[in-house]
């Protein structure tokens, strides 16, 4: 199955700078995407080494493994490279004053053997649009959901909820992490979506649907989900990668009518 990939990361309208950051390698079907934390510069300096540390390791790995490796060997992969980032940045926070207390969020995608695995920590989430319909894949790790998931406080109150953006899960904050990890099964046409909560924050799921129904390419939609965050008041830096599996061509011609087709 072949994927196409566009990404794009936005400072927003009311930061100075940019703590998000993304990577795509098409090749190796790999996509990273971490909303940095932390202070002055700090948060741009976490974010940048987990995805570059997370992609450059997993593509290496790749590349020795070859086609021999399977699904559940891309999973322990990718734990290992996000522990080597979560190592490298909570070493740097501890050993270097203007680096402490940063750390990252950080949600990955691997395309492997049709198969998406999915990887997170944090609040930065992957949705899939399959068949009209926007779907959540992750789970935040956030005091907010935590709140929800115990009955707390209802949907509606989220929304305007103070604690929207404390994390309960990040790289870089302790010596180890967990990286939640998910296999999702792809279909032609399923279109998967990565996002800083820059996006999420700005817009509800039915306004990020509305995008994507009507984008006639996946670049596009890329600039118009940023374009509507922004224009709904572009609080957090924003950054948003699209995956799409393309449709499988149609048998035609004589080959077509041969194979009753």
């Amino acid at each position: 199955m072949d994927f196409e990939y566009s990404s794009l990361s936005d400072v927003g309208r009311q930061r100075a700078n940019n703590e998000d950051a993304v990577l795509v390698d098409a090749e190796h079907g790999i996509v990273v995407l971490a909303d940095g934390m932390g202070g002055y510069n700090a948060g741009e300096v976490a974010s940048a080494l987990a995805v570059d540390l997370v992609v450059r390791e997993l593509r290496g790995w790749l590349d020795l493994a070859a086609d021999r490796a399977t699904v559940r060997d891309v999973r322990r992969a990718m734990e290992i490279c996000v522990d080597l980032a979560n190592r490298q940045i909570f070493e740097a926070a501890n050993t270097h004053a203007a680096y402490a207390g940063m750390g990252t969020t950080l949600v990955m995608a691997v395309l492997h053997d049709n198969t998406l695995i999915a990887g997170h920590v944090g609040d930065s989430r992957l949705y899939r649009w399959r068949g009209g319909a926007l779907q959540q894949i992750t789970r935040d790790h956030s005091l907010l959901q935590e709140q929800l998931d115990i009955g707390l406080i209802t949907p509606e109150e989220a929304e305007h909820s103070v604690n929207r953006n404390l994390v309960t899960r990040a790289l870089g904050v302790e010596d180890t992490v967990l990286l939640d990890v998910r296999e999702v099964p792809v279909a032609p046409g399923d279109l998967f979506l990565l996002c800083s909560d820059g996006l999420n924050d700005m817009l509800t799921d039915d306004d990020i649907a509305a995008v994507l129904a009507s984008a006639t390419a996946i670049d596009v939609a890329v600039g118009h989900l940023i374009d509507e965050a922004n224009e709904r008041g572009g609080r957090d830096n924003v950054t948003v990668a699209l995956i799409r599996s393309k449709e499988t061509p149609k048998k035609s011609g004589v080959m077509a009518k041969l194979l009753g087709k």
